[in-house]
C-alpha cells in the first residue's frame, strides 16, 4: 500500500494486475487501483477535481484530469473516508502513477492540492 498525507487528508492506494482483461501478446496490460481518501482534518471537504500522471516504462507519459472521481465529487466529513476503484492500461507491464486531488474546504472555500502518492504498476511475472 502507498500512502501520503496532505493537510490532514490521507490518500492510500492499493494496486492489482488484471490478467483476465490483459493481453500481453498485444502489449495490453490492465491494472486496477483502489483509493481510500481519509479526512483526518477538522474540516468538511469536497473532492472537486483530479489529475493523474501515468508513466509507462517505454517512456510514454500520459496526463488525465477531470472533475471528481468515477463520476462523483464526494463530500467527506472529519473522521470519514471515501473509497473507489478505477483502472489504467499500460503497454509494457511496468509503470507508475501519481497525481493530486483538488479538494475544497467547505467552511471557507480554501482549495487544497492533496497529493496522491506515487505507486508502481508491475505485472507479477515481470518481477522475477
Amino acid at each position: 500500500m502507498f500512502t501520503q498525507i496532505t493537510e490532514g487528508i490521507k490518500v492510500s492506494v492499493e494496486t492489482e494486475y488484471q490478467p483476465e482483461y490483459s493481453s500481453p501478446k498485444q502489449f495490453h496490460y490492465v491494472f486496477t487501483y483502489k483509493v481510500k481518501i481519509e479526512n483526518n482534518s477538522e474540516y468538511t471537504v469536497q473532492l472537486q477535481r483530479r489529475k493523474w500522471y501515468i508513466f509507462d516504462s517505454d517512456g510514454v507519459k500520459k496526463e488525465v484530469e477531470g472533475d471528481g472521481v468515477v463520476g462523483q465529487q464526494p463530500i467527506i466529513e472529519p473522521g470519514e473516508s471515501h473509497q473507489y476503484v478505477s483502472g489504467s492500461n499500460l503497454k509494457t507491464g511496468i509503470g507508475k502513477m501519481k497525481g493530486y486531488y483538488l479538494i475544497e474546504r467547505m467552511i471557507d472555500g480554501k482549495k487544497i492540492e492533496v497529493s496522491i502518492p506515487e505507486f508502481s504498476l508491475i505485472v507479477p511475472f515481470k518481477m522475477n
